[in-house]
């Protein structure tokens, strides 16, 4: 078994539902400061965060992953338990798998294997880590890196281990990601006997032009990295349950997706303008999940896909779909940001899973990636 599985099996064994840790950083810990990794754990709340950096010279390369994953759903539509890891197929099965116990796995012995044979490397390598990453993701990196820009403690190159590979390992790699701006409306109505309409207002019929508007609007057109802006209803909620009751309110929630070419205070502007053009009473609270971001060219993408070639023999794609990361986070302190991990086909699903030839694919990319890049260089 190679070192890379051992380690995935160990990290998936432990069942880290978010915001739990369950050990892992632990084990990670426990790998790295024997190599001369220092260890600082930046707690809050019920987020465990790890910082470990060797080195203090610049550059300063990040790993960044997250060891907590989302509930597991059904236990009894999984083939085999989800925190009991279990290969079938050249697969290896379990909670995390793919996103992203397996990439933090690729992390370490990527680096274990580069810092033996480059021990004098130039640089700092660091891996940041947070068990709040698929939740709320209000006490994990936010804060950590908060920290870090406290104390002038620049990233120069974050590495994001997010399942980012389409059809094989390393065949698209994120280079951006658009940002997610959340709203939650309540449109206020009478409540009434659906008999007696002239004596009630109801906030269904009252809302309905505007969500069509809204649904409909043209927020932009995107620009050569990123799509249009998207919005897109994701609940709605009226009346008692009762057919007979005209409700007297409406709670609708909607995100928009949305590219460099808006901003939050843009998008509230002409959100508010639809809205007070139909005359009805509403609340709206707004939640901003993150920014766009974009590492357009650079010296870390440059590495990337070098490393992908070398490894693969084939030419990667750089890439902003998808959905938010912690990448968001880092990307506004001038670091330098790309994802790259697993397959994400399985991510979320019932029977995750990641292959374990593409573990070690992974792996090997991580480190031609720190060789491309912090390698002493040649007499």
């Amino acid at each position: 078994m190679s070192d890379t599985l051992e380690l995935v099996k160990d990290l998936i064994s432990r069942a880290s539902v978010t915001p739990e840790d369950a050990g892992c950083q632990d084990v990670i810990a426990g790998r790295l400061t024997c190599l001369g990794f220092k260890e600082e754990r930046l707690d809050f709340a019920d987020t465990r965060n790890i910082w470990l950096r060797r080195g203090e010279a610049k550059p300063l390369f990040v790993f960044l992953g997250h060891t907590d994953v989302v509930p597991t759903g059904p236990l009894d539509a999984w083939l085999s338990p989800p925190f009991e890891p279990t290969i079938r197929d050249g697969k290896l099965y379990g909670r995390g798998a793919a996103d992203m116990k397996g990439g933090i796995a690729c992390f370490i012995t990527a680096v274990e294997r580069f810092i033996a044979q480059y021990p004098d490397h130039q640089g700092s390598i660091a891996l940041m880590l947070t068990s709040d990453e698929e939740g709320i993701a209000t006490n994990g990196v936010v804060k950590v890196v908060d920290v870090l820009e406290r104390r002038n403690e620049k990233i120069d190159w974050c590495l994001v281990g997010e399942p980012s590979s389409d059809k094989k390992i390393g065949d698209v790699i994120r280079v951006g990601r658009r940002g997610s701006l959340c709203a939650k409306l309540t449109v206020i109505g009478i409540q009434g006997h659906v008999a007696y309409p002239e004596l009630a207002s109801n906030p269904i019929h009252t809302f309905a032009p505007a969500l069509k508007e809204l649904t409909e609007e043209v927020w932009d057109h995107g620009n050569t990295f990123f799509p249009p802006t998207s919005l897109q209803v994701s609940n709605i909620n009226a009346g008692t349950g009762a057919e007979n009751i005209i409700p007297g309110k409406a709670e609708i929630q909607f995100n928009l997706r949305f590219c460099t070419e808006l901003n939050e205070a843009t998008i509230k502007q002409r959100t508010h303008a639809i809205l007070d053009k139909y005359g009805f009473d509403y609340e709206i609270q707004w939640r901003l999940s993150g920014n766009p971001f974009l590492t357009g060219e650079g010296a870390l993408i440059d590495a990337a896909h070098a490393a992908i070639k070398t490894v693969t023999g084939f030419e990667t794609l750089d890439d902003t779909g998808g959905g938010t990361s912690d990448g968001r986070f880092v990307a506004p302190t001038g670091a330098q940001v790309i994802e790259l991990g697993a397959l994400n086909e399985s991510i979320h699903k019932i029977n995750e899973h990641v292959g374990i030839e593409d573990l070690e694919i992974l792996s090997n990319i991580y480190e031609q990636i720190l060789v491309n890049l912090l390698a002493p260089p040649t007499d």
